[in-house]
C-alpha cells in the first residue's frame, strides 16, 4: 500500500472510530482491552495522534515522550478525538514527501513509516471501540490486512523488544485464506526474536489461518485465530508474549 492509501485508511478509520465511542458511551467497559472503558480508548488514541503528529509538523529527529491526557468525558472528549484525529490526518496529507524525522520501524521514507503506523494503530482501535459498541464489526481490505500483518511480523516482532521467544527452535506458520488472494508467512522461533520469510520455508510445527482480516486482528490479539493446526503451545504463546513495547 502507498502513503496516500494509509492516509485514506486513518481517515475513515478515525471517523468509524468515533462514531463507535458516541454510540456505546464513555463509560462503556472495552471487551477487547479488559481493563479499559471507551474513555481510556479515547484519551489514548488522540494523544497517540497529536504525539504522530508532531515529529512530522516540527519536525522531531529524536524520541520524545507522548503528551499529558486530557481531563475530558463524555461529548467533549469525543470531540477532542476528533480535532486531534483531523489534525493528524491533514498533517500526513500536507507533510511533503522528503520529510526527516524520528521513527522506529523500517520504512521506505519516514512519511511512509507515519502513515503506514496511524493507519494500523488507528484501525486496531476502532475495532476495540466498536467491541463496546457492540454488534458487527466494520469489514477490513484484504490488501490493508495484509500489510498489517506484515508490519506487524517484520517491523515489531524482528526487534529484539520482542518477547514471543522460544527455548526449543520452532516454525510458526501464518496463512491467510482469502480466495485468489492466499498469503504465506514462516515465521522461525528461538531464544532470539522472531525471524519471518516471506512463503514456505521450512516444515511448520504450528500453523495458524483463516481470513487477513481475522488474522490481522487474532495476530493484534483482538479475537482468537481462526483456525489452529499442529502444536498448539505455539499459537498459545504468540497470544501471550506478543504485547507491543513501543
Amino acid at each position: 500500500m502507498d502513503i496516500s492509501e494509509h492516509i485514506q485508511v486513518v481517515d475513515k478509520e478515525g471517523q468509524l472510530l468515533a462514531r463507535a465511542a458516541t454510540e456505546a458511551g464513555t463509560e462503556a467497559k472495552v471487551p477487547t482491552c479488559p481493563d479499559w472503558q471507551v474513555r481510556d480508548l479515547l484519551r489514548h488514541t488522540g494523544m497517540v495522534h497529536r504525539w504522530a503528529a508532531a515529529f512530522l509538523t516540527e519536525p522531531r529527529t529524536s524520541y520524545r515522550l507522548g503528551g499529558e491526557l486530557p481531563d475530558l468525558d463524555g461529548e467533549a472528549l469525543v470531540e477532542w478525538f476528533r480535532e486531534g484525529h483531523a489534525a493528524l490526518v491533514a498533517t500526513l496529507t500536507e507533510t511533503p514527501p522528503d520529510i526527516d524525522c524520528w521513527t522506529f520501524l523500517p520504512a521506505p521514507s519516514p512519511l511512509a513509516f507515519w502513515t503506514r503506523r496511524q493507519a494500523n494503530e488507528t484501525t486496531v482501535h476502532r475495532v476495540d471501540a466498536e467491541s463496546a459498541r457492540g454488534g458487527s464489526p466494520s469489514p477490513m481490505d484484504v490488501a490493508f490486512a495484509v500489510d498489517g500483518i506484515e508490519e506487524l511480523l517484520f517491523g515489531f516482532h524482528a526487534r529484539e523488544r520482542s518477547q514471543v521467544r522460544s527455548a526449543v527452535p520452532s516454525v510458526l506458520r501464518v496463512r491467510t485464506t482469502d480466495p485468489g488472494d492466499e498469503r504465506t508467512w514462516t515465521v522461525r522461533l528461538s531464544d532470539g526474536p522472531p525471524v519471518t520469510e516471506h512463503g514456505t520455508t521450512a516444515p511448520a510445527d504450528c500453523e495458524v489461518s483463516g481470513s487477513a482480516a481475522r488474522l490481522y486482528l487474532a495476530l493484534w490479539n483482538r479475537l482468537p485465530f481462526p483456525q489452529v493446526t499442529g502444536e498448539r503451545a505455539l499459537a498459545a504463546l504468540w497470544r501471550e508474549k506478543s504485547a507491543i513495547v513501543m
